[in-house]
């Protein structure tokens, strides 16, 4: 499991658990586009340290982000400075030679160019997760060799399910997102889930085994893959996860393929 460094200080904490679960979790490292005006009081310093932890974490620390851009909240970080530190970051790749966990909300048209405008700095490849885009962004995206990641996020609408039908098997990763983005029961993706989570309790009681209401985990993403299978029309379960898995080794874990 990848667990996402947000800005700097999240990506230590990222590196810390995944150190102290080595068989179980890896990181990434970067800054989320509604905290780039973190970078603000010393750009070089930030980018220093950012950087630092990705070289002094080798093997554990697999891909640089969450980055990217988002205009659906531009009240954390106005637009012109999120453009300006997603290329600061694209540089991050381009020195690791690690791939690229994108963010895209409502800009898929300027990730898209600025992606275009530094190619040399993102030969690395990546994924644009938690996709929620129409059919002209997922194409403008598979056309730069990207990845799309869907989850829960992804799967709201029935306008959702036919983007997501044209994404390509080989191109194609899952995940949870978790905490967040569960697929609820108000989704249109929900009708096609087999496996539902029959026992829950409130986080006050947790108790080993038992999925705590309203938290998504990420047991559930085989939810996400019953939802893909369903929609894609794919009959073999397994087949469809062993697919997606070889998509997620090629593009983050290359010494396992």
């Amino acid at each position: 499991m990848m667990v996402t460094g947000g800005n700097l200080e999240e990506s230590k904490t990222a590196i810390k658990l995944a150190e102290d679960n080595s068989e179980l979790l890896v990181a990434t490292v970067g800054c989320h586009p509604t905290r780039c005006a973190e970078f603000e009081s010393d750009p070089e310093q930030y980018f220093d340290s950012l950087l630092g932890l990705i070289k002094d974490n080798p093997g554990k620390v697999v891909a640089v982000g969450e980055c990217g851009l988002d205009y659906d909240r531009l009240n954390f970080c106005d637009a012109e400075t999120q453009r300006k530190y997603f290329v600061k970051q694209l540089e991050l790749s381009a020195t690791s030679k690690l791939p690229l966990f994108l963010h895209c909300r409502a800009a898929a048209e300027d990730l898209v160019g600025l992606l275009t405008q530094h190619a040399d700095k993102v030969e690395a490849g990546g994924v644009v997760h938690s996709f929620d885009g129409s059919a002209e962004d997922r194409d403008k995206i598979l056309d730069l060799g990207l990845y799309i990641g869907i989850n829960g996020c992804s799967l709201k609408t029935e306008d959702n399910l036919k983007v997501m039908s044209g994404i390509p098997l080989d191109r194609l990763m899952i995940e949870t997102d978790c905490p967040w983005c569960e697929v609820r029961p108000s989704h249109a993706g929900h009708k096609f889930i087999r496996s539902k989570n029959s026992q829950q309790v409130d986080k006050k009681k947790w108790v080993e085994g038992v999925i705590v209401k309203g938290r998504n985990e990420p047991h559930n993403i085989r939810q996400v893959l019953e939802i893909v299978a369903a929609v894609k029309e794919v009959e073999d379960l397994e087949q469809l996860a062993e697919q997606i898995y070889q998509n997620t080794v090629k593009v983050f874990f290359k010494q396992l393929s």
